[in-house]
């Protein structure tokens, strides 16, 4: 117990969080966001995609007030997802690393499109693209069968799974430059 999350864990507050990762609370993400709150770094007002509803989740669990959701932070609206203008995307493929659950899915020098049935609608995409062929969406615009969002429980395993990929890769990475300069030394 610590801070102002009552008898909560930070792993009990991270259950509530909608996992879309999108760090508008001023937090690498929800899990981050969670162990701020429980550390009382945080205010419990602070996730636009969980709202209203996430921020009353929280008070009943922590027995902190609820209060509105921090204007700071944005905004709640509808379930957003991201789509590309695939006639005006380059292949840049800088919107790629951004994305926390690997919904868009490319080549470099290639177009590139959004698994909408995957995207979290963090936004993270949008600023890094150079053409701006990127735009936030509601999931209901989307043309019929629309994809249901993916749950919080999806949302989370996709993003453990990313970020467990690109430790490995760093991993490999930092060994193979360690055996070069290992190899460059005996020369």
């Amino acid at each position: 117990m610590s801070g102002g999350a009552g008898n909560a864990t930070a792993s009990d507050i991270d259950a509530l969080l909608p996992q879309t990762q999108c760090a508008r609370c001023g937090h690498g993400g929800c899990r981050p966001y969670a162990e701020a709150i429980f550390a009382g770094a945080a205010g419990i007002n602070r996730c636009p995609p969980g709202g209203a509803a996430t921020i009353d989740a929280l008070a009943r669990l922590t027995g902190l007030p609820a209060v509105p959701l921090d204007p700071a932070c944005g905004v709640e609206g509808p379930e957003l997802v991201a789509v590309i203008d695939e006639a005006a995307c380059i292949g840049c493929a800088r919107c790629l690393p951004p994305c926390p659950v690997d919904a868009i899915v490319g080549a470099p020098r290639r177009m590139h499109t959004v698994l909408n049935a995957l995207c979290t609608g963090c936004e993270l995409c949008v600023a890094p693209c150079p053409v701006d062929c990127i735009r936030m969406v509601p999931r209901a615009s989307l043309a019929p069968p629309v994809p249901r969002a993916p749950t919080a429980h999806e949302n989370r395993r996709r993003y453990e799974t990313r970020e467990a990929r690109l430790q490995r890769r760093a991993a490999q990475r930092q060994a193979l430059l360690e055996a070069r300069k290992r190899a460059a030394t005996l020369l």
